[in-house]
């Protein structure tokens, strides 16, 4: 199975996830309470956890492995803790960023579920934020392809689409990005042979280096999941790719259904990357 978890997770009913949620809420802010608020992540699991048990919750999972494969690429996530079906994503950070949202997001498409529930206890009162994933029924690999601004700049171009849209009839769309590009990097030869640090100049003038997975000489490849502010995004990658001396770079945005193709060329000349 290209998405595995060793615990069946089933979406819930709006009465089912109140019933739960009253009590972990109830335990998680008892543990604050008691632990106050800069202890890490894992103790907090672990206290809510037993106090969920304590009070005769009979499924309370922490830490449980979701597995992500194809092919020889494979990736593990935990999840932070599973109380009676519903799924937690405990946090310690001053506040909630757009980062632990798309989390959420990406483990309820994992799981094929509607909903994750992320904890903030860090904050002055354990903050919860329910991040809700559409049920797509299926959807998930009904993906099209949007070309018409890309062009092949070596043949190995070719067979980066190909290999994002086997990826994406795997597992589906609409996961985080930082998967699908993992992938792509440990199908273009792994990480040391893929991905670079480009010295970038302005005027001659050195400026540090800059990460970028290539899948041929002088090309690298960018993936996002952008649905907003999309042309402004590939305005500053025609920015970037001027300093970095690529050839070019391809561009694969997953916009909800949709695979966006862009090819960004250097117009400005080139050096060798490897």
């Amino acid at each position: 199975m290209p998405i595995h978890c060793p615990l069946t997770i089933r979406p819930l009913s709006d009465e089912e996830f109140a019933v739960i949620d009253r009590s972990v809420m109830a335990c998680a802010y008892d543990s604050q309470n008691e632990l106050g608020r800069l202890c890490e992540e894992r103790v907090y699991e672990n206290d809510v956890a037993a106090r969920l048990r304590a009070l005769g919750f009979t499924e309370v999972h922490t830490q449980v492995p979701v597995t992500v494969s194809h092919g020889s690429f494979t990736k593990t996530y935990r999840l932070d803790l599973v109380g009676n079906q519903m799924v937690y994503e405990f946090k310690t950070a001053v506040d909630f960023v757009a980062e632990h949202d798309l989390q959420g997001i990406h483990y309820a498409v994992l799981l094929s579920v509607d909903r994750v529930k992320l904890l903030n206890f860090r904050t002055a009162k354990v903050t919860g934020r329910l991040k809700r994933a559409p049920l797509f029924a299926g959807k998930q690999r009904d993906v099209r392809m949007v070309s018409k601004d890309w062009h092949p700049l070596s043949d190995r171009c070719d067979h980066l689409r190909k290999q994002i849209m086997v990826l994406l009839q795997d597992w589906g769309a609409f996961l985080e990005a930082r998967l699908y590009e993992e992938a792509l990097v440990h199908f273009c030869g792994g990480e040391t042979a893929c991905v670079v640090r480009l010295p970038l100049r302005r005027a001659g003038i050195p400026l540090g280096h800059h990460r970028m997975a290539c899948h041929a000489a002088n090309l690298g490849f960018v993936v996002t999941a952008m649905t907003d502010d999309w042309q402004d995004y590939r305005e500053h990658l025609l920015r970037l790719v001027r300093f970095t001396g690529l050839r070019g770079i391809q561009w694969l945005n997953l916009c909800h259904s949709e695979l966006q193709l862009v090819t960004i060329e250097n117009h400005f000349g080139t050096v060798a990357t490897k």
